[in-house]
């Protein structure tokens, strides 16, 4: 019997429509792909896929939020780790490493969704935008834990550090990538807080 929403769990056919979904958006772009697409390989109906989704951006936006909860979980298990400030920010790049030289990397899901959809007002623009707030405001509160050192620039910096080498992951060798970001990220710490004892990337 297939499972319902009404015990308050996902329905099996909505976790593979987004499943799928996200699969084929993150691989192939979110406009190339259409709805008929979606329901062959999900191998739903219609009508199961209007029910879960009323059309093609909630779906969309549905797989922008499990991308950002998969985020949220990797950096709340590095933070939740209580290492020193410069560690945690260690331990997030890495993260960010590993994502890089997986296998199917095709860059940010996020930064791929905001070039397909460039309007600021459109809903998956502004979920775009609120994910890299929180990841902005994460970051600087990491920072922030570094005794009389700025941290709001700083923060900006590695965002930017982070955004170059997930373009860059997709394009150059992943691994010559990531050494390189893993290298920006300890200048960055020598630069912020230069008085911290700091270790050169792995």
């Amino acid at each position: 019997m297939r499972r319902s929403d009404t015990d308050g769990r996902p329905s099996e056919a909505r976790a593979r429509l987004l499943s799928t979904a996200s699969r084929i958006f993150y691989a192939e772009g979110i406009h190339a792909v259409g709805i008929d697409r979606i329901v062959a390989e999900a191998q739903v109906t219609r009508a199961t896929l209007y029910r879960h989704f009323p059309g093609k951006e909630d779906l969309v936006l549905a797989h922008l939020a499990a991308a950002d909860q998969a985020i949220r979980d990797q950096v709340d298990r590095a933070v939740a780790a209580d290492l020193p400030a410069a560690d945690t920010l260690r331990a997030i790049s890495s993260g960010i490493a590993g994502a890089i030289q997986s296998d199917g990397f095709r860059g940010c899901a996020f930064i791929n969704a905001a070039a397909e959809y460039p309007d600021p007002a459109h809903p998956v623009h502004q979920a775009v935008l609120a994910h890299r707030q929180w990841f902005l405001d994460t970051v600087t509160r990491v920072l922030g834990r570094i005794p009389q050192a700025p941290a709001e620039s700083a923060a900006r910096h590695y965002v930017m550090l982070r955004d170059g080498a997930m373009a860059a992951g997709c394009l150059f060798d992943p691994t010559l990538v990531c050494e390189t970001f893993l290298q920006g990220v300890e200048g960055l710490l020598q630069t912020h807080a230069p008085t911290l004892h700091t270790r050169p990337a792995q």
